[in-house]
């Protein structure tokens, strides 16, 4: 993938993207801040929303080995997978051993970030997408690129072309003489999926939440399309990322209330589904939990950056942000787009590549994503956090062993720069002739910087010196108040 600036360049110039991302963003914003305008205590909600994932990492651990203990009492069996190609091999035995050679998937973030698809491809399975964005997206051979509506970036008039030329390639096709109207392109989905459901015989989720004291799994939506996932065939497999885990019932409460305000501007969401292992006679018969680290227990190392570990996956960042809103996710060349992309991809897979070295620099730093966060992570210090490592490199944690890495390629110049900036400011008196030599050549400074600088200042002007450095502008007051 290429690194950020690229793709955003590209994206930035296709004017279709940007009209669908601006209606989207805009109207899933407004909403929002409407629904979270109805409860005074929203506030409250978010500080014990961040306590509680920041107090449940403090002692992760534990809460784990609590969560199996429950599992496994309940009828489940777990795994613990700790990195992306384990996670698949552990899946892809699973389907095997049942024999079946099709699974059905309910929206699971975690599945995308490992490749299950493509590793379940390679070993002759396929998996269908029962998300209505997801299939759009699986249908038109596309990637997701955002959070809460994977195919944000395409209108109803595409959908409509993708549902007809493609449906039929993968199952049940769409009817004849279908039109671009919700409704319709609604219903066309219903009975291609349908199909699915009824046929299939293992099922791959995801969850939004674990309850460590009982052992139990939630899955939020909207369509009740996973609630079909969940229930009708005889194997699940739900593949969950470690920092999904909540201690109890009562901090589960919190987060049903944060998640579907800050996600799809309702009060609740319409299909809550809950399980606890498996129930004779009611649902799965066979249940497996995996349990995903796939640098999760690296990011947690990390005193700053592991804040990034509290997201709720509600995609509010993304709503307000200027970037995602101009560039869209594709940009982003990670199943985690937007801000918290920005900040948990680099820690996920290591800056050492040109694409995850760029990520910390996709934002204007204007802090509108921790204003909307419902747990309160501090994206802009994180995403400083990072820029610092992608220029100075320094120590970070691999695989639980410390390990040195070097800066990022293309960050010299502002190495240098820093290097003499911390030179003059230990020494007052060449601070002060340089302050005084800058503003007495002021009118003959460049509107934009040549060579490295030449990037910063191709969209911006070079800010102008005052007459008067703040120094001299503080000698000269005191000494007219010391004057009769």
């Amino acid at each position: 993938m290429p690194a950020f600036p690229e793709a955003a360049e590209v994206a930035v110039r296709d004017e279709v993207l940007r009209g669908n991302l601006r209606h989207a963003t805009g109207t899933i914003r407004a909403r929002r801040a409407a629904a979270v305008a109805e409860l005074p205590d929203w506030a409250a909600l978010r500080a014990a929303g961040a306590a509680i994932k920041e107090r449940t990492l403090r002692h992760l651990d534990h809460y784990l080995l609590q969560l199996e203990e429950r599992v496994t009492a309940a009828g489940g069996v777990v795994h613990w997978a700790a990195d992306a190609a384990e996670a698949n091999r552990i899946v892809t035995e699973l389907v095997r051993d049942t024999g079946e050679r099709e699974v059905v998937k309910v929206k699971s973030m975690a599945t995308q970030e490992i490749g299950l698809n493509e590793a379940l491809a390679e070993a002759g399975i396929t998996a269908y997408e029962t998300d209505l964005a997801e299939l759009i997206v699986q249908l038109g051979e596309d990637r997701p690129s955002h959070i809460l509506v994977p195919a944000i970036h395409r209108n109803r008039g595409e959908i409509r072309e993708i549902f007809a030329d493609r449906m039929a390639t993968w199952g049940r096709p769409a009817p004849e003489g279908l039109t671009d109207e919700p409704a319709e392109l609604a219903e066309a989905a219903r009975l291609h999926l349908r199909e699915k459901f009824l046929r299939a015989r293992v099922a791959v989720s995801g969850a939004n939440f674990m309850v460590a004291e009982t052992g139990t799994l939630a899955v939020v939506e909207s369509e009740g399309n996973g609630r079909m996932c969940l229930t009708l065939p005889e194997t699940l497999i739900s593949v969950v990322g470690i920092e999904k885990i909540v201690p109890t019932w009562r901090d589960l409460e919190v987060f049903l209330q944060l998640l579907p305000r800050s996600s799809t501007a309702e009060r609740m969401n319409p299909y809550t589904s809950l399980w606890t292992g498996t129930t004779e006679g009611d649902g799965p018969r066979v249940f497996h939990l995996v349990l995903l680290d796939n640098g999760r227990s690296d990011t947690l190392a990390d005193t700053v950056g592991r804040q990034a570990l509290r997201c709720i996956r509600c995609s509010a960042c993304l709503n307000v942000c200027p970037v995602y809103e101009r560039t869209g996710g594709h940009a982003y060349g990670s199943v985690y787009p937007g801000p918290i992309g920005a900040i948990l991809t680099p820690q996920l897979q290591g800056m050492e590549d040109e694409l995850t070295a760029s990520l910390p620099y996709a934002s204007s730093l204007c802090g509108a994503c921790y204003q909307v966060c419902p747990v309160a992570i501090d994206i802009p210090d994180v995403l400083v956090h990072l820029r610092e490592r992608a220029a100075t490199g320094g120590t970070v944690t691999r695989r639980g062993t410390p390990t040195r890495i070097r800066p990022a390629r293309g960050h010299a110049a502002e190495r240098a720069a820093m290097r003499a900036a911390r030179w003059a400011f230990d020494r007052p008196a060449a601070l002060r002739a340089a302050q005084r030599l800058a503003t007495a050549t002021r009118r003959l400074h460049p509107r934009r910087l040549p060579g490295p600088g030449r990037a910063w200042t191709a969209s911006r002007d070079l800010p102008a010196f005052p007459e008067q450095s703040f120094r001299d502008w503080w000698t000269t007051r005191n000494r007219d108040d010391r004057q009769p």
